[in-house]
């Protein structure tokens, strides 16, 4: 039991796929102006990366080994356009936000990685907890870039205004700098920095013990 939840929290922070192995940053950075589309586009992730590694999982023995990347693209690609479908129908604002990304959900590395490292070796319900972990993971990265850019850059959350009124009357002035793409990358590199720092932190610690 320790093992499966070990492979829905690590990846939250230990394993991390955006910070530490440092995939599926493009997304990251297209999508994050604002909170809303980023929470909708980590949880199209999220269930993509899920139900993709269970599907490879249950196939993966009747894969041959020479069409297994054909196969896992075919997968892919039928859940995103069943996601886009569903976005167009229950959450078209939103799907227009997104735009093209959705689409290349197909192209996102840490899915085809997941059903590379682990789907093809792992059983149906350890692999789609991994590819559940995953896509937490890389939506919480989302979360936290999106909440901050939004924040400073409209003073909005999902569109509704948290800085008061009062504020600006005294001469406060959103950063505009946080919603252009630049930034996006800025405070992805924030994150990561204090992710990896604090990895740093934890290992040294332990080395320490280990020592003495």
């Amino acid at each position: 039991m320790s093992n499966l939840k070990k492979l829905v929290i690590e990846p939250l922070r230990k394993t991390n796929p955006v910070t530490v192995l440092v995939l599926g940053i493009c997304s990251c950075l297209a999508v994050t102006a604002q909170l809303k589309p980023a929470l909708v586009m980590g949880a199209s992730v999220t269930v993509v990366t899920a139900l993709s590694n269970l599907i490879i999982s249950l196939l993966r023995k009747g894969i041959p080994n020479r069409i297994r990347i054909i196969v896992q693209l075919v997968v892919v690609a039928t859940l995103v356009i069943l996601i886009d479908q569903f976005l167009k129908a229950f959450a078209y604002d939103v799907s227009k936000q997104l735009s093209v990304y959705v689409g290349l959900i197909i192209t996102n590395c840490i899915i085809m990685g997941r059903l590379e490292a682990f789907a093809l070796s792992h059983g149906p319900w350890e692999s789609f907890l991994d590819g559940l972990g995953n896509g937490l993971g890389y939506s919480l990265i989302l979360v936290i870039v999106a909440f901050f850019r939004e924040l400073f850059g409209s003073g909005t959350l999902l569109g509704y205004q948290v800085i008061p009124q009062s504020f600006y009357e005294a001469g406060y002035q959103n950063n505009g700098l946080m919603i252009l793409p630049p930034m996006a990358l800025i405070v992805m590199g924030i994150i990561i920095w204090i992710s990896n720092k604090d990895a740093g932190h934890g290992t040294a610690g332990r080395e320490t013990t280990t020592q003495k």
